[in-house]
Protein backbone atom coordinates (compact mmCIF):
# COMPACT_ATOMS: atom_id res chain seq x y z
CA UNK A 1 0.00 0.00 0.00
CA UNK A 2 1.47 3.00 -0.96
CA UNK A 3 1.58 6.21 1.46
CA UNK A 4 -1.22 7.98 -0.65
CA UNK A 5 -3.35 5.19 -0.17
CA UNK A 6 -2.39 5.31 3.77
CA UNK A 7 -3.05 8.45 4.26
CA UNK A 8 -6.21 8.81 2.21
CA UNK A 9 -7.48 5.58 4.29
CA UNK A 10 -6.81 7.83 7.70
CA UNK A 11 -8.33 10.19 6.12
CA UNK A 12 -11.71 11.01 8.25
CA UNK A 13 -14.71 11.91 6.32
CA UNK A 14 -14.96 15.26 7.64
CA UNK A 15 -11.49 15.84 6.08
CA UNK A 16 -12.49 14.55 3.04
CA UNK A 17 -15.37 17.31 2.76
CA UNK A 18 -12.66 19.86 3.29
CA UNK A 19 -10.25 18.58 0.50
CA UNK A 20 -13.31 18.38 -1.77
CA UNK A 21 -14.29 22.10 -1.22
CA UNK A 22 -10.90 23.01 -1.81
CA UNK A 23 -10.57 20.87 -4.77
CA UNK A 24 -13.86 22.69 -6.01
CA UNK A 25 -12.93 26.40 -5.37
CA UNK A 26 -8.94 25.79 -6.65
CA UNK A 27 -7.75 26.77 -10.23
CA UNK A 28 -9.58 24.41 -12.87
CA UNK A 29 -12.62 23.90 -10.58
CA UNK A 30 -16.16 24.64 -10.22
CA UNK A 31 -16.27 28.52 -11.87
CA UNK A 32 -19.35 28.73 -9.68
CA UNK A 33 -18.10 28.03 -6.63
CA UNK A 34 -14.67 30.46 -7.50
CA UNK A 35 -16.69 33.15 -7.67
CA UNK A 36 -18.46 33.06 -4.62
CA UNK A 37 -18.02 35.89 -1.58
CA UNK A 38 -19.12 35.50 1.93
CA UNK A 39 -21.76 38.06 0.89
CA UNK A 40 -23.22 36.22 -1.89
CA UNK A 41 -23.34 32.85 0.46
CA UNK A 42 -25.46 34.34 3.16
CA UNK A 43 -28.89 33.70 1.47
CA UNK A 44 -27.77 29.74 0.95
CA UNK A 45 -26.72 29.94 4.94
CA UNK A 46 -30.09 31.07 5.59
CA UNK A 47 -32.00 28.57 3.72
CA UNK A 48 -29.81 25.73 4.81
CA UNK A 49 -30.49 26.52 8.67
CA UNK A 50 -34.49 26.93 7.59
CA UNK A 51 -34.11 23.51 5.82
CA UNK A 52 -32.58 22.05 9.33
CA UNK A 53 -34.78 23.65 11.67
CA UNK A 54 -37.63 21.70 9.33
CA UNK A 55 -35.30 18.50 9.17
CA UNK A 56 -35.55 18.47 13.55
CA UNK A 57 -39.15 19.22 14.13
CA UNK A 58 -39.56 16.50 11.75
CA UNK A 59 -38.06 14.18 13.75
CA UNK A 60 -36.59 12.38 10.19
CA UNK A 61 -33.15 10.82 10.68
CA UNK A 62 -32.27 11.10 7.12
CA UNK A 63 -33.73 14.56 6.83
CA UNK A 64 -31.76 15.66 9.75
CA UNK A 65 -28.24 14.28 8.28
CA UNK A 66 -28.95 15.69 5.07
CA UNK A 67 -29.35 19.66 6.26
CA UNK A 68 -26.73 19.44 8.96
CA UNK A 69 -24.24 18.09 6.33
CA UNK A 70 -25.34 21.70 4.44
CA UNK A 71 -25.28 23.81 7.36
CA UNK A 72 -21.87 21.98 7.75
CA UNK A 73 -20.79 22.57 4.01
CA UNK A 74 -21.57 26.43 4.12
CA UNK A 75 -19.47 26.81 7.25
CA UNK A 76 -16.55 24.94 5.69
CA UNK A 77 -16.94 26.77 2.56
CA UNK A 78 -16.68 30.23 3.86
CA UNK A 79 -13.50 29.26 5.66
CA UNK A 80 -12.42 28.67 2.45
CA UNK A 81 -12.90 31.29 0.74
CA UNK A 82 -11.48 33.01 4.21
CA UNK A 83 -8.46 31.12 3.59
CA UNK A 84 -7.93 33.06 0.37
CA UNK A 85 -9.14 36.08 1.08
CA UNK A 86 -6.62 39.24 2.16
CA UNK A 87 -6.81 40.20 5.15
CA UNK A 88 -8.65 37.57 6.45
CA UNK A 89 -6.40 34.09 6.09
CA UNK A 90 -8.34 31.96 8.16
CA UNK A 91 -9.11 28.43 7.65
CA UNK A 92 -11.49 25.63 8.80
CA UNK A 93 -8.75 24.84 11.89
CA UNK A 94 -8.79 28.27 12.64
CA UNK A 95 -12.36 28.66 13.57
CA UNK A 96 -12.55 24.97 14.86
CA UNK A 97 -9.51 26.03 17.39
CA UNK A 98 -11.53 28.73 18.54
CA UNK A 99 -14.65 27.40 19.21
CA UNK A 100 -12.85 24.84 21.09
CA UNK A 101 -11.09 27.37 23.30
CA UNK A 102 -14.31 29.46 23.96
CA UNK A 103 -15.87 26.15 24.91
CA UNK A 104 -13.23 25.32 26.97
CA UNK A 105 -13.31 28.63 28.46
CA UNK A 106 -17.28 28.95 28.93
CA UNK A 107 -17.52 25.70 30.91
CA UNK A 108 -15.07 26.15 34.00
CA UNK A 109 -17.41 23.36 36.17
CA UNK A 110 -16.31 20.96 33.40
CA UNK A 111 -12.62 21.44 32.35
CA UNK A 112 -11.88 23.53 35.69
CA UNK A 113 -12.47 23.42 39.23
CA UNK A 114 -15.61 25.80 39.77
CA UNK A 115 -18.28 23.06 39.90
CA UNK A 116 -22.03 23.78 38.90
CA UNK A 117 -24.32 21.31 40.07
CA UNK A 118 -27.80 22.20 37.94
CA UNK A 119 -28.38 24.10 34.44
CA UNK A 120 -29.55 26.92 36.36
CA UNK A 121 -26.40 27.47 37.92
CA UNK A 122 -24.43 27.36 34.53
CA UNK A 123 -26.68 30.07 32.93
CA UNK A 124 -26.30 32.24 36.43
CA UNK A 125 -22.97 32.59 35.34
CA UNK A 126 -22.68 32.02 31.79
CA UNK A 127 -23.06 36.13 30.82
CA UNK A 128 -20.19 36.73 33.26
CA UNK A 129 -18.28 34.30 31.13
CA UNK A 130 -19.47 36.36 27.87
CA UNK A 131 -18.27 39.98 29.49
CA UNK A 132 -14.94 38.51 30.26
CA UNK A 133 -14.38 37.43 26.24
CA UNK A 134 -16.05 40.29 25.03
CA UNK A 135 -15.12 43.55 27.56
CA UNK A 136 -15.59 45.86 25.04
CA UNK A 137 -19.39 45.30 25.07
CA UNK A 138 -21.44 48.16 26.99
CA UNK A 139 -24.83 46.25 27.07
CA UNK A 140 -26.21 42.70 27.32
CA UNK A 141 -27.80 43.84 24.01
CA UNK A 142 -24.71 43.87 22.14
CA UNK A 143 -24.28 40.95 19.72
CA UNK A 144 -27.88 40.36 19.04
CA UNK A 145 -28.37 40.01 15.58
CA UNK A 146 -31.41 42.04 14.83
CA UNK A 147 -31.86 40.26 11.70
CA UNK A 148 -33.62 37.32 13.63
CA UNK A 149 -37.00 36.72 12.65
CA UNK A 150 -39.41 38.94 15.06
CA UNK A 151 -40.51 36.40 17.47
CA UNK A 152 -37.22 34.84 17.93
CA UNK A 153 -36.07 38.31 18.60
CA UNK A 154 -38.55 38.94 20.63
CA UNK A 155 -38.21 35.66 23.23
CA UNK A 156 -34.72 36.67 23.76
CA UNK A 157 -35.29 40.34 24.31
CA UNK A 158 -37.95 39.33 26.46
CA UNK A 159 -35.18 37.30 28.44
CA UNK A 160 -32.62 40.02 28.43
CA UNK A 161 -35.30 42.44 29.96
CA UNK A 162 -36.51 39.74 32.73
CA UNK A 163 -32.54 40.74 34.06
CA UNK A 164 -32.99 43.94 34.40
CA UNK A 165 -36.97 43.79 35.64
CA UNK A 166 -38.56 45.26 32.36
CA UNK A 167 -40.01 42.01 30.97
CA UNK A 168 -43.66 42.35 32.16
CA UNK A 169 -43.61 46.49 32.05
CA UNK A 170 -46.03 48.16 30.13
CA UNK A 171 -47.35 44.93 29.25
CA UNK A 172 -51.34 43.29 29.62
CA UNK A 173 -51.45 40.11 31.99
CA UNK A 174 -51.15 37.35 29.41
CA UNK A 175 -53.93 34.51 30.29
CA UNK A 176 -52.75 30.92 30.67
CA UNK A 177 -52.40 29.12 27.28
CA UNK A 178 -53.40 25.34 27.25
CA UNK A 179 -50.50 24.41 24.92
CA UNK A 180 -48.49 25.44 21.81
CA UNK A 181 -51.58 24.58 19.83
CA UNK A 182 -53.60 27.35 20.94
CA UNK A 183 -50.34 29.91 21.28
CA UNK A 184 -49.86 28.71 17.65
CA UNK A 185 -53.73 29.64 16.55
CA UNK A 186 -53.97 32.95 18.41
CA UNK A 187 -50.77 33.63 16.64
CA UNK A 188 -52.37 32.96 13.74
CA UNK A 189 -55.32 35.54 14.23
CA UNK A 190 -52.79 38.16 15.33
CA UNK A 191 -51.80 37.52 11.91
CA UNK A 192 -54.62 37.15 9.80
CA UNK A 193 -56.33 40.51 11.89
CA UNK A 194 -53.64 42.46 11.12
CA UNK A 195 -53.26 41.30 7.42
CA UNK A 196 -57.14 42.34 6.83
CA UNK A 197 -56.56 45.60 8.47
CA UNK A 198 -53.13 46.29 5.91
CA UNK A 199 -50.88 45.97 9.02
CA UNK A 200 -47.55 44.40 8.77
CA UNK A 201 -47.36 42.20 12.26
CA UNK A 202 -43.46 42.14 11.43
CA UNK A 203 -43.03 45.19 11.39
CA UNK A 204 -45.04 46.11 13.71
CA UNK A 205 -43.45 43.61 16.19
CA UNK A 206 -39.84 44.78 15.24
CA UNK A 207 -41.07 48.51 16.02
CA UNK A 208 -41.88 47.79 19.64
CA UNK A 209 -38.56 45.13 20.03
CA UNK A 210 -37.02 48.30 19.63
CA UNK A 211 -38.67 50.56 22.37
CA UNK A 212 -37.95 47.61 24.31
CA UNK A 213 -34.19 47.81 23.42
CA UNK A 214 -34.66 51.09 24.28
CA UNK A 215 -35.91 50.44 27.73
CA UNK A 216 -33.50 47.66 28.37
CA UNK A 217 -30.78 50.20 27.53
CA UNK A 218 -32.34 53.19 29.91
CA UNK A 219 -32.33 50.41 32.63
CA UNK A 220 -28.86 49.48 32.09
Amino acid sequence: MSDDQIEKKEQSKLDELIEVMAVLRAPGGCPWDAEQTHESLIKYLVEETYELIDAIESGNREEMIEELGDVLYQVIFHADLASTTPGEEFDIQDVAAHMTAKMVGRHPHVFGENKLETADDVMAVWDDLKKQEKPGRTSTLDGIPQSMPALALAEKLLGKAEKVGLEKQHLPDPPIWADEDEVGSILLSIVSSAREQGIDAEKALRVRLRELQEDIREAE
